[in-house]
């Protein structure tokens, strides 16, 4: 890790969804490049998602490669569906750490179904956690980097926060609404020196795409092939680690992208134009 460039040092960054995945991959970059972090995560059982849920023991892992690094890190089982709870342990990561520069609101949920098969309380979970759990956590963080002077947030929205995924209204629904709360939140945060951008994953490698998620794709295409062939990428290989999303991530939270804001960058191989 001694090439990864040192744009984070004394920095405090507070992640959602941190416990594996691109969450787990955005802390380990940032603590690589000299941040503390301030981990959330659920780790326990997601509603209706046909994946396995993260554990307590995931999150536990996040801080020990965190720590292997040689950064602080702070760790707390919570859900993001829950303002309150996560304004508490932000004033703990403030108390430990005495400063908060950046917020990458990465939690979320996605579960195929076409649009019949969609029942209220799927677009329901998807829109609270995806939406709603995003807005807590700038309404959470944003008073803190005010008082600090200013800092960098980054949502976690996707491909199909541009275009569109098939066999996900409720899903897609969720993407848009994090694009334009992006564009909404940079331009009243920008006045007190808040950055606030997306980035826009395709398919990424990582447990989200574990379980049976491979066949709820698999079903929700058959049941109308023409546009199972939507967020074809351009590149050979159509998939992506975390890690390329982390580096996006720590791009713009850095003072590289210091004039970057209500941006929506991709890093999807080219999905969201074929």
């Amino acid at each position: 890790m001694s090439t990864v460039p040192q744009r984070q040092q004394g920095k405090v960054v507070f992640i959602t969804g941190a416990a594996r995945g691109q969450g787990r991959a955005h802390a380990l970059r940032l603590a690589a490049e000299g941040a503390d972090v301030l981990a959330l995560d659920l780790a326990g059982p997601l509603p209706g998602v046909p994946y396995e849920s993260a554990t307590p023991d995931d999150l536990a892992e996040t801080a020990r490669q965190v720590e292997a690094l040689g950064r602080r890190v702070l760790t707390h089982r919570g859900d993001v569906r829950d303002l309150e709870d996560m304004k508490g342990f932000l004033a703990k990561g403030m108390a430990e750490f005495g400063r908060l520069d950046g917020v990458v609101a990465n939690a979320g949920i996605c579960i195929p179904a076409t649009w019949e098969e969609t029942t209220p309380e799927i677009f329901k979970d998807t829109l609270d956690i995806n939406v709603t759990g995003v807005w807590n956590t700038v309404m959470a963080a944003a008073p803190h980097l005010v008082a600090g002077g200013g800092g960098s947030i980054v949502l976690t929205s996707s491909y199909a926060g541009k275009k569109m995924q098939p066999f996900m209204i409720h899903y897609t629904t969720s993407k848009h609404a994090v694009t334009g709360m992006t564009r909404a939140f940079a331009a009243e945060l920008g006045k007190h020196s808040i950055r606030v951008n997306s980035v826009h994953p395709g398919a990424i490698a990582t447990p989200m795409g574990g379980g049976d998620m491979v066949a709820a794709i698999e079903r929700t295409n058959a049941s109308n092939p023409p546009l199972a062939q939507m967020g074809t990428a351009f590149l050979p290989q159509g998939w992506m680690e975390a890690d390329e999303i982390a580096s996006a991530v720590a791009f713009l939270l850095s003072d590289d992208a210091r004039f970057i804001t209500a941006e929506h960058l991709s890093i999807d191989a080219g999905m969201q134009y074929f």
